[in-house]
């Protein structure tokens, strides 16, 4: 049943990532790429692993997701969608895909990674307990410079893309 739904979190991962890049709109291949980092978080979770499965959320949905959206706001869309990647033809790259998706597909059959042997059971929430009292006793006035510069971002941002009173 867990290899059931690894295929199905890693199939859905992979048609969301080519999703990103054959997006025609920005948005759409943001969205894309959020759906794409919930997958990998729930691989994590199916790999007996919640540390890194939160990280992913926290970190690249929530953080680099907020960037890239504000990446999105800076530019003009409009004139962005009308230009192409690839002026000269998308048939080199489709065959690289092609390529690196024969190969991963290669790897992955050969790979002895992929057997049925159970992950082994982690111990309790010991590592957790340990980073969060490291960054909140230890490290917290870096944790707290970093979201004011965060923050300093986004108001730059905001004040970036607002279009001129004129």
């Amino acid at each position: 049943m867990g290899q059931g739904f690894f295929l199905l979190f890693a199939t859905v991962s992979v048609i969301a990532a080519l999703t990103v890049v054959v997006a025609r709109n920005p948005v759409h291949s943001a969205l894309a790429l959020m759906a794409c980092f919930l997958q990998i978080s729930a691989i994590f979770i199916l790999l007996g692993a919640p540390l890194p499965a939160v990280i992913q959320i926290f970190v690249y949905v929530g953080a680099i997701m907020v960037l890239f959206l504000f990446v999105i706001m800076m530019i003009d869309v409009r004139e962005a969608v009308l230009q192409r990647f690839l002026p000269g033809g998308n048939l080199p790259a489709l065959v690289l895909l092609v390529l690196l998706g024969v190969e991963m597909f290669a790897l992955v059959l050969w790979s002895r990674r992929f057997s049925a042997v159970e992950p082994a059971a982690v111990g309790g929430g010991d590592e957790i307990r340990q980073l969060s009292t490291t960054l909140f006793a230890d490290y917290l006035l870096p944790f707290e410079a970093a979201s004011v510069v965060l923050l300093a971002a986004l108001v730059g941002a905001i004040v970036l893309a607002r279009k001129e009173q004129g």
